[in-house]
């Protein structure tokens, strides 16, 4: 047995998807406010055909790694995860999961490539042995709980469908209701009502949130000292304590470091939604000695490198 007399059976794995069609990329669709809940919706619905209700895997995490979008699942009861691996093998999860973003998506067929990981063992290579299939998931525990978007966006999805039998024409509304439950990027002047303005090398700047253009400048100048950032935003930040930041630096490691830079911050922006102002990042740049990146975001001066 894998799994002690009185312990659960709980395991996960990493399901990689990539669209095949140029002209579709999940993560982009992913990554857009508008469109966020309509794939969240496919993935759920697709997965719960796999394991034959809702409850047979939980999402824990959806990361956007271009071009793959990779969901991260757990596995609370093995003969669920034997389900979803001869839903899998037999390829009627990909046939589902085509499906279902065609219908949330509004859109014409969503062509899909499917990979599954445990740690560092491909499945797709040994998915007739399902023994060792389910031994590779096994030893891989889930190392956090359900992101908040993962649970905000599951409140969406229950109270959509709570309501609809009254309401035949799902598939155009099921978006535009969900829609407005996650926006990554609050509009630029949103801003804490407790502070609406914060004091940085004697000039007074607004509050506001932290924009994709602010996004993207500290991750291509912040370089090595991401992880020291993180660690002071962590402070008050929960979607940063540990092991959060080191199982980013884990993650994205062949992606380097803009891509470990970036997921760190999009992580605290997600968490902390309209909390998540400029003023919290410019402190954490003082904090660890990055003036220059803090100027070059609040537009003092011209981009310059930031060490």
């Amino acid at each position: 047995k894998m799994a002690g007399s009185s312990a659960p059976w709980i395991g996960s794995a990493y399901l990689f998807l990539q669209s095949t069609c140029k002209t579709i990329a999940l993560p982009a669709l992913y990554e857009s406010s508008q469109k966020k809940p309509c794939v969240f919706k496919a993935l759920k619905l697709a997965l719960a055909d796999s394991t034959g209700g809702v409850n047979g895997v939980d999402m824990l995490k959806v990361h956007c790694s271009h071009p793959h979008l990779i969901v991260q699942l757990k596995f609370c009861k093995r003969e669920n995860c034997l389900q979803f691996l001869r839903s899998y093998r037999e390829g009627a999860l990909q046939k589902s999961l085509q499906s279902h973003l065609q219908l949330s998506l509004a859109t014409t067929t969503v062509p899909l490539k499917v990979e599954l990981k445990a740690g560092s063992e491909h499945l797709d290579k040994m998915l007739k042995d399902e023994d060792h299939c389910l031994e590779c998931i096994y030893r891989e525990k889930p190392d956090r709980l359900p992101d908040e978007e993962i649970t905000e966006l599951e409140k969406g999805l229950k109270s959509l469908m709570l309501h609809q039998n009254t309401n035949n024409n799902v598939a155009g509304k099921d978006c535009s209701s969900l829609k407005s439950l996650f926006r990554s990027y609050p509009p630029q002047g949103s801003s804490l009502p407790t502070q609406l303005t914060f004091i940085f090398q004697g000039q007074q700047f607004d509050n506001r949130t932290i924009t994709l253009d602010d996004h993207q400048k500290f991750a291509k100048s912040v370089s090595k000292k991401w992880k020291q950032v993180g660690r002071s935003l962590q402070k008050s930040c929960r979607a940063l304590r540990d092991p959060a930041i080191d199982n980013l630096a884990l993650e994205y490691d062949r992606d380097g470091l803009y891509e470990q830079a970036y997921q760190m911050l999009l992580r605290f922006i997600q968490c902390e939604g309209k909390k998540a102002t400029i003023a919290r990042l410019i402190a954490a740049l003082e904090e660890n000695g990055l003036v220059s990146l803090a100027e070059e975001i609040l537009g003092l001066h011209s981009s310059e490198d930031c060490s």
